[in-house]
């Protein structure tokens, strides 16, 4: 597999605090990697710095879709080139109908006919929404919302598919409903960069999967390693009880990034 996406030694503030320190990442063609990491670790900047969201352009390092830079690019630019991005929260368009919004994730396409199809295949895949097409989207449920955040990027036709937080409020049924569609959208091709803190959902779909913390990736591998790994097991699936913040310092001294 080659590199899709290449974020190689970004530094971007928040603020006045650097949100990111230095952060490298590859994600894979037709991988799902997951991105795993407590609140505050920079794993939501990370993907606002790709999609040109930050405020400000990252101080160092530099992001390449394809080989080509998305330094200093605008966001509607940078989604033109075939990355979609569902943000925490889904942000929906609260006051416009779920028909509205998904025909919304294709305004920069201008193949009619295909875009008539792939709403047709959104609402197929999403029967909840298929029902409630013309509804409002901010009356909709939190786990209909996330259906419809998804389906909205997904009307796009990306290459890279970033996700947000997908399982942040939603019942456990539903969180189980969100990562059937994350697998589906994979095998249909889709490479997919997953924040998530839902550990387990996260290392079941994925084929790799790195931690982050305080604004750089700490640990890599493939996801089955991961949840393999005691320690991981310990301090990011809640396993053991004794975990300890030193015994996780030792931990990561004896990893090596990959």
């Amino acid at each position: 597999m080659s590199a899709l996406l290449s974020v190689a030694n970004v530094e971007t503030l928040y603020g006045r605090v650097m949100a990111l320190r230095g952060a490298s990442i590859e994600v894979m063609e037709g991988e799902i990697l997951a991105v795993l990491g407590a609140n505050g670790a920079g794993k939501s900047t990370l993907l606002r710095t790709i999609m040109g969201l930050v405020e400000d352009q990252p101080e160092k390092g530099s992001v390449r879709f394809q080989g080509r830079p998305l330094n200093g690019l605008e966001t509607e630019d940078i989604a033109r080139l075939g990355l979609a991005y569902v943000p925490e929260g889904r942000e929906v368009f609260r006051e416009l109908s779920v028909l509205e919004n998904l025909k919304m994730g294709a305004y920069a396409r201008t193949d009619r006919a295909a875009i008539a199809q792939d709403l047709a295949h959104m609402l197929a895949r999403f029967p909840r929404l298929a029902e409630r097409q013309g509804q409002w989207a901010g009356t909709l449920s939190g786990g209909e919302q996330q259906m419809l955040a998804i389906g909205r990027a997904l009307m796009a036709r990306p290459r890279l598919l970033m996700l947000d937080e997908p399982s942040l409020g939603l019942s456990p049924l539903l969180v189980k409903e969100i990562f059937a569609v994350i697998r589906e959208i994979n095998a249909e091709g889709v490479t997919i960069l997953l924040v998530e803190q839902n550990a387990r959902m996260a290392l079941s779909v994925a084929q790799r999967a790195a931690v982050m913390e305080h604004g750089r990736f700490v640990l890599a591998g493939t996801a089955a390693e991961l949840a393999d790994d005691p320690d991981v097991r310990e301090f990011y699936l809640g396993l053991r009880p004794d975990a300890s913040i030193k015994g996780f310092q030792r931990y990561k001294r004896k990893k090596r990034w990959r």
